[in-house]
């Protein structure tokens, strides 16, 4: 799966209510239970409430979700090796028929968020294929993991409460799957993004990151939120470009983005 949005999660954490050190943290899943109990009563004590609670008591260790966070090889490549492995011919190519047939839709998006279609398309692409494969893990069980794992635990608490808080409002539910990370929906938001990014695309009063118009004006607030400016350009090196790295730390990924975007826009 992709590398994580790393650029914002920062934020996100930072807008999250502070947490004690009381849960602590493993790297074998021997002591998942017993942080699960102490992370519950610092969860509670920052707003999560019993639905959320039950959630996380429900939850198990994910050991698919360690095993695909050691093992993020193709952000090693170069550009030219990671465009091939992750088909961004294939991408540009599908990328133009879907905007040439959704024209309006796309032109909407820009028109309120100021993102042009070609970099919302080939984020939705590179992330799921287009909506094909949007993960078969358990999104809390694999959140909940990461804020366990001592790797990057400080990285995912705040993702964890918000998923929790998102069980709450039942945005998602205790079963929802999503990608090995807990990343969300056609774009792959992490929970903490969706709190503070979700935006209800197709007006039925409620957000949903599988819900391909809600995905793609989430993903254009997103941008917008992380300094996008309307009819600038997105290369590397233009005004734009940070915006994309703020949805992922990865340099090959963000350049292989930029290209394909361009592409797609013509």
């Amino acid at each position: 799966m992709r590398f994580l949005q790393s650029a914002a999660v920062a934020l996100v954490i930072s807008a999250l209510p502070a947490m004690g050190l009381a849960a602590q943290c493993g790297n074998t899943g021997a002591g998942y239970p017993a942080w699960k109990a102490a992370f519950a009563k610092e969860a509670a004590a920052n707003g999560v409430g019993q639905r959320g609670l039950a959630a996380l008591a429900g939850t198990s260790y994910a050991q698919r979700t360690i095993a695909a966070d050691r093992n993020q090889k193709s952000f090693k490549y170069s550009l030219p090796k990671f465009m091939e492995v992750r088909g961004a011919n294939t991408i540009i190519a599908q990328g133009r028929k879907r905007k040439a047939q959704n024209a309006g839709f796309y032109a909407s998006l820009e028109k309120k968020y100021g993102v042009p279609a070609g970099v919302l398309i080939a984020i939705h692409g590179m992330e799921t294929g287009f909506g094909r494969f949007m993960g078969d893990s358990n999104v809390v069980s694999s959140i909940a993991t990461l804020a366990y794992d001592c790797r990057r635990s400080e990285f995912f608490t705040g993702h964890t409460l918000a998923a929790l808080k998102l069980v709450d409002r039942g945005v998602i539910s205790p079963g929802s799957v999503g990608a090995k990370h807990g990343e969300l929906g056609h774009t792959q938001f992490l929970p903490g993004n969706v709190l503070k990014y979700g935006q209800d695309g197709n007006g039925d009063g409620r957000i949903d990151l599988n819900n391909f118009a809600d995905a793609m004006a989430s993903t254009a607030n997103f941008l917008k939120g992380k300094g996008w400016k309307r009819g600038q350009g997105y290369q590397e090196g233009q005004p734009n470009f940070r915006a994309i790295q703020a949805w992922n730390a990865a340099g090959v990924y963000q350049k292989a983005i930029a290209i394909m975007a361009s592409k797609i826009d013509g």
